[in-house]
């Protein structure tokens, strides 16, 4: 674990060269008109879009709102996705008449579950939190039921003879063993999440990060919408590393698994 961190500290400098390689790269090549700024803006130009919309608050105020949507629908997806992953995995009816249905709607992206989301709620919260729920949880459900069927059999006999069953064989048995699997269900079922309320936000037009990728381009503002762009990936990053990479790794040292 030592040698681990000190490998990932010693290439921080040249992930810190490359991104600042970059941005240089990026600028002399606007700098020397290949592409109009219409089409190709500078760094400085997205820089200032983006010290606006801070100054302004709007930044903040679309930041704040898809994070809300992403966390109500991610929650709603996280549950239902364990539920419906364990009985999967425990009752044969359940995984041999869902399981193809949950495998066929894994495949459906996000956004196509868009149309139905107005059709049903609107254009409203409700309908863009359904979009992000119905997109994340299949990941969950899937790596639940992984999790669950790869319990040696043997633990589950011995949580029985001293008397666990039920809620408590599900609770204190179950979802401990499967945990390390189900990390990797929350990791999916966050980035489809993510995408998706991006996505229902862009074709909803109402409000978050995605609505302000709207207004970008019904303003022909392509410097406003690569920094919301940047912005979204960023976010991306940030919560990958530092939510799920330190859980991940906490999860895997606990279970002796690295």
């Amino acid at each position: 674990m030592v040698i681990a961190t000190a490998a990932r500290k010693n290439y921080a400098p040249h992930k810190i060269a490359f991104y600042v390689g970059l941005v240089v790269v990026w600028q002399l090549v606007a700098m020397v008109d290949v592409w109009p700024d219409n089409i190709f803006p500078s760094p400085y130009d997205v820089g200032e879009d983006l010290v606006y919309g801070a100054s302004n608050g709007s930044l903040f105020y679309g930041f704040a709102t898809s994070m809300w949507r992403l966390a109500v629908g991610l929650a709603i997806s996280i549950v239902g996705g364990i539920i419906l992953g364990i009985f999967m995995a425990r009752v044969e009816v359940v995984n041999q008449t869902a399981g193809s249905l949950v495998l066929g709607l894994q495949s459906i992206p996000s956004i196509a579950w868009v149309p139905l989301g107005i059709l049903w709620f609107g254009l409203t919260d409700a309908g863009i939190i359904f979009v992000i729920a119905i997109g994340a949880v299949f990941a969950v459900t899937i790596n639940t039921y992984t999790g669950v069927k790869n319990i040696q059999p043997y633990y589950i006999e011995a949580a029985r003879n001293m008397g666990a069953s039920g809620g408590k064989l599900v609770t204190n048995v179950l979802l401990p063993a499967a945990f390390p699997y189900m990390i990797t269900g929350f990791k999916q079922g966050w980035a489809f999440a993510w995408r998706g309320v991006i996505g229902a936000e862009l074709l909803f037009s109402y409000l978050g990060l995605g609505y302000m990728l709207y207004v970008g381009r019904s303003l022909n503002d392509i410097s406003s919408i690569v920094a919301i762009m940047l912005v979204i990936m960023a976010v991306g990053l940030v919560i990958d590393s530092v939510v799920f990479k330190k859980l991940e790794n906490k999860v895997m040292a606990r279970w002796g698994l690295r």
